[in-house]
């Protein structure tokens, strides 16, 4: 995709989450990015919900890296860059937003630290890429692209706001 492909997505994903949420309407609505890319997704859908709807939206973060399944597994332990979320989420929609979904484990740990942060009254998932090839119960309300690739291969998606440009990428990796 290109930076064009993206911007068209991201504003039809903004849309899909004004018009199409199974949630209540009178619950306030925030945006919470999964470090790292999600983050800049998050910021850009609340850009394209503020100048579709006329109302500000909140934006959050969540660090998951003390959720992880993974951490014993890993050579090089990631980051921690910490969370921010400087509102209230108790009673609220929040949107997760993250750039690809896989597995789904990401997601599972999201969901474990956010409730950390208060009882939202509904938390629904918007993906810019959906690969498929979950591990877990866990499927995005939202998803601008599915994208089917051979298990050897990764979809990596670049923000100019973490990265030298925008796009979205197959990459293959070596065999397992």
């Amino acid at each position: 995709m290109d930076p064009a492909t993206i911007a068209d997505s991201i504003h039809r994903l903004a849309t899909e989450i004004l018009n199409g949420s199974t949630c209540k309407e009178d619950q306030p609505l925030v945006l919470v990015g999964i470090h790292k890319r999600g983050v800049p997704l998050a910021e850009r859908l609340a850009r394209s919900l503020e100048s579709q709807s006329g109302a500000p939206v909140p934006v959050g973060t969540l660090d998951i890296t003390q959720y992880r399944d993974d951490l014993g597994s890993l050579r090089d332990l990631p980051t921690l860059i910490g969370s921010d979320i400087p509102f209230d989420i108790d009673g609220a929609r929040v949107v997760l937003c993250d750039e690809v979904i896989f597995t789904g484990r990401s997601i599972r740990a999201a969901l474990a630290e956010l409730l950390d942060f208060g009882r939202p009254a509904c938390v629904q998932l918007a993906v810019l890429v959906d690969r498929g090839g979950r591990e877990f119960p866990i499927q995005p309300d939202f998803t601008a692209h599915t994208i089917h690739i051979a298990e050897n291969e990764r979809i990596t998606v670049q923000f100019t706001e973490v990265d030298p440009v925008d796009g979205v990428f197959i990459e293959s990796s070596a065999s397992h």
